[in-house]
């Protein structure tokens, strides 16, 4: 027991970093891609982003389909089309929108996910300061915005949810990033069209490759890479709490690559949404120090040595049972 108590927390800090270099990494490569999009379009420079990073990590993980289930196929197959929906989808709406209220406004999908799956009467107080913070951060922004970059931005906001919940079983049930690089390949496929529509042959012009690599690296990457791991260790609602850093992220971002200067009311709503994450970072950390908890949340069966997979009965974590 003593020896948990050592391991936990600190497995825990780890997966919680992932998550904020995961952030750190797509908001920034977001603020990059909007450069892109004089050249080639929102479609042309999501469609960069994640066919190059569909070929880097089919490269560099060598993921095999040998032995999946039918399930395990659908379970990549619904991460990919996630994946493809949130990012065609926010791209489009920050063609439209300023940065910092696009990913406000995003931020609701993993926020009701958090609220659908809280236990705890504490992480409702982390949840409503969360909310608090996000709606500080529009400061204002939220009126007279384009009606068509909000629609694409709440429909981002419900695929981050969907994410969110079949990533954490993709994450449980293949070795590694396995599932998250064939989930990209789909998401790949998927947007491709529209990239092609949208931006012909401009997209393989050696200026618009050089710059969809950096944001695929950026945007796909090395943020999902970091998020897989980390929803390895966290349950989705813990994840879905941490995520609350991304509208402070984006604000960050937009001000040093896009020149959005930053109001004092922003600048309370990034300290609420700061506190409301180190709020349940702590308290979750303390929870794996004394084994506290219900079942299920916050930690994962150990992987099997055959085949990469969790035992059948952790595959859903804390989730709802799927039917």
């Amino acid at each position: 027991m003593a020896s948990r108590a050592l391991v936990h927390p600190r497995t825990h800090g780890h997966a919680v970093l992932l998550v904020l270099v995961g952030a750190a990494s797509i908001q920034f490569g977001a603020a990059f891609a909007a450069k892109l999009f004089p050249r080639v379009g929102p479609e042309g420079a999501v469609t960069l982003r994640l066919v190059i990073a569909a070929v880097v990590m089919l490269v560099v993980i060598r993921p095999s389909v040998r032995g999946l289930s039918r399930r395990d196929l659908l379970t990549v197959g619904a991460l990919g089309a996630a994946l493809g929906g949130m990012n065609l989808c926010f791209y489009e709406a920050i063609a439209r929108l300023p940065l910092g209220p696009a990913v406000t406004l995003e931020f609701l999908g993993p926020l009701g996910l958090a609220v659908v799956l809280s236990r705890r009467l504490r992480d409702m107080f982390w949840i409503v300061l969360a909310a608090l913070g996000v709606l500080m951060l529009g400061e204002g922004g939220f009126t007279g915005l384009d009606g068509a970059g909000v629609a694409f931005v709440l429909a981002a906001a419900v695929f981050w949810a969907a994410y969110i919940m079949v990533a954490t079983r993709t994450a449980r049930a293949f070795r590694g990033v396995d599932g998250l690089a064939l989930a990209m390949a789909i998401a790949a496929l998927l947007v491709l069209p529209f990239g092609v529509a949208g931006a012909g042959a401009e997209l393989v012009r050696p200026g618009a490759l050089g710059a969809g690599a950096v944001v695929a690296l950026m945007s796909s990457v090395i943020p999902y890479s970091c998020e897989m791991l980390a929803m390895k260790r966290l349950s989705a609602g813990t994840f879905g709490l941490l995520a609350s850093l991304e509208p402070a992220v984006a604000a960050v971002a937009g001000f040093v690559v896009l020149g959005q200067n930053l109001g004092l009311v922003a600048m309370g709503g990034i300290a609420l949404v700061v506190a409301a994450s180190a709020g349940v970072t702590v308290t979750r950390s303390a929870d794996a120090a004394v084994g506290d908890g219900p079942p299920g949340e916050g930690r994962v069966p150990p992987v099997g040595k055959t085949a990469g997979k969790a035992p059948a009965e952790g595959l859903t974590g804390g989730l709802p049972p799927q039917p």
